[in-house]
């Protein structure tokens, strides 16, 4: 027997109508190219959003259809992501700091037939034009005068919106469309495709906000530091507005100064981003003597947050949640939202309980596989493969049977490549990446917990552990610093700083030096760069021999 319920398809762009309604003086404020702020409320952007979707019908562009983005965060992104999708368009954002090669690749694997890029970012797109083959429009995301004086076939965004309407009739498209499509950012292998539906945005949307109630207040601001290019902002542009919250948008400025005045002037209360962002941001935080404003939150992603940026952050008052996911998975997969009974307990006990991924959305499955793809206890001690499966996660790559075949079971499950453990209470703990464990005599030594607490010595700004070759012991890790200031910690010291912590046989067994961390077009330390360079390396204890 079924349900007597109406049945209405989810739609993206009901979103925004409904903020434009319900919300009506929330907005967005960008921060653009030239320096100064724009202001506009939700029912500005819905206005706004209908002049864009009539400019792409005469663009003669098709439902289904893939249009690039390459910009930053601002509300004209912002726009884009309301009517390419609201219209049956998918919207194809593209990060701008791939490699040529890689742009390339995704714009010609899309088949992207339009973008729109930001003023700044047009030489790009001048560079690699001969060589997109199905790319038919490039629009300038500004006025007139952003486009540059040799513009010729080049479109201006505001004229377009200028010449059409803002009313548009918004179709009832099945929500099983596809609305969104991010590429992984191909550090191994080609870039991979997530092509999201309306529905698992939607679904998404919902899930984040109810998982995030001490980060997403109506009536707040949220600045997303994650790029839009990123996996779609962690879905903030869908998550803030159904939440009744002001979205600042930083533009392309992501120094800590930067933010800290935005924070500080826009009445910023969470904030989202990669731990790298928060250690720039901690630095202008304690040159100037105390935190910015009304900061009271943030969420954390992309890479493990080290202990010491934790307490920091907490000694001040402000909160730190810590999220997991992956732009397969749409991409936020948990929260950090503490038990109750741990919030109103000490420093060192709070801190601890924010080490990990915190817990499951609702709706998103965790499984743990050992290397035989047996399930293996959920006891917080044995760490295995994680799998994940649920209404926002994907089925396959887009046009890529390969990948598709290698990342998922038999089950339907898909394989992050993430070693985690998960206790009784269902917290998560990412122990590494497969590829960046350090397997030692038979036994897996984890890159993230060394780094996290290596990063809290005082003679170290930066750090990353990389495992080299043993002839006896099969792998060993080697510690890379960036160092705090002149002084060099000894290996010795970093022995005993670590030794509470670690085993011995866990302890690295060299140091090197550098004077900055390689890192990824998403803001993450690249181990891959580094164990390309030092691929020649050879442990101290093999040069005696």
């Amino acid at each position: 027997m079924l349900g007597q319920m109406q049945h209405h398809p989810l739609r993206i762009i009901d979103i925004l109508t409904f903020s434009a309604e319900a919300f009506h003086s929330q907005g967005i404020t960008s921060v653009m190219e030239d320096g100064r702020r724009t202001r506009h409320t939700y029912p500005e952007l819905l206005a706004r959003t209908g002049r864009l979707a009539n400019a792409l019908d005469r663009l003669n562009l098709q439902q289904g259809d893939r249009i690039a983005t390459l910009a930053w965060n601002t509300h004209r992104h912002f726009e884009l992501y309301y009517a390419v999708s609201g219209t049956g368009r998918i919207c194809h954002t593209i990060n701008p700091r791939l490699s040529a090669e890689q742009l390339v690749f995704i714009f010609n694997h899309a088949e992207d037939r339009a973008v729109f890029v930001d003023p700044s970012l047009v030489p790009l797109v001048a560079e690699l034009r001969t060589r997109l083959s199905t790319l038919d429009h490039v629009v300038v995301m500004g006025g007139r005068a952003d486009l540059p004086s040799d513009a010729r076939d080049l479109l201006c965004y505001e004229d377009l919106l200028s010449a059409a309407p803002s009313d548009y009739d918004w179709p009832d498209l099945p929500e099983e469309s596809a609305a969104a499509l991010c590429y992984t950012s191909g550090t191994t292998g080609a870039p991979k495709g997530a092509l999201y539906s309306q529905r698992a945005t939607v679904l998404h949307a919902l899930m984040v906000v109810a998982g995030h109630p001490q980060s997403l207040r109506n009536g707040r601001a949220v600045l997303p530091v994650v790029p839009m290019f990123h996996v779609n902002a962690w879905g903030l542009p869908f998550t803030a507005p159904l939440a009744g919250m002001d979205i600042v948008m930083p533009g392309r400025s992501l120094d800590g100064a930067s933010l800290y005045t935005l924070i500080e002037q826009e009445h910023v209360f969470t904030a989202w981003g990669v731990p790298t962002v928060w250690a720039g941001l901690l630095q202008e935080i304690r040159s100037r003597g105390g935190p910015p404003g009304e900061l009271g939150d943030l969420v954390i992603g992309g890479a493990a947050a080290p202990r010491s940026l934790i307490a920091a952050y907490e000694e001040m008052g402000i909160n730190v949640n810590q999220a997991w996911g992956m732009t397969e998975m749409t991409p936020v997969g948990s929260r950090g939202l503490l038990p109750p009974e741990v919030r109103s307990a000490s420093l060192d006990t709070r801190v601890d309980a924010q080490i990990g991924a915190g817990r499951r959305l609702f709706g998103v499955d965790f499984k743990l596989v050992d290397e035989n793809g047996n399930r293996v206890a959920h006891d917080g001690q044995t760490p295995g493969e994680l799998y994940v499966r649920g209404n926002t996660i994907i089925s396959g790559y887009y046009n890529d049977p390969e990948a598709t075949a290698r990342a998922m079971d038999k089950e339907g499950w898909f394989g992050t490549g993430d070693v985690a453990t998960i206790d009784a209470t269902g917290r998560l703990i990412v122990r590494d990446r497969a590829k960046d464990l350090v397997k030692s005599g038979g036994e897996w030594i984890s890159s993230i917990d060394l780094e996290n607490t290596a990063v809290g010595h005082p003679g170290v700004r930066a750090c990353a552990v990389i495992a080299v070759p043993h002839p006896k012991w099969d792998e060993r890790p080697v510690l890379v610093i960036v160092p705090e200031g002149d002084a060099r910690v000894t290996l010795d010291e970093m022995h005993r700083h670590l030794s509470d912590r670690f085993a011995r046989w866990q302890l690295p067994d060299d140091i090197l030096f550098v004077d900055a961390l390689p890192m990824t077009a998403t803001g993450k330390v690249s181990k891959l760069t580094l164990r390309q360079t030092f691929a020649d390396f050879v442990l101290p204890d093999l040069r005696e021999e």
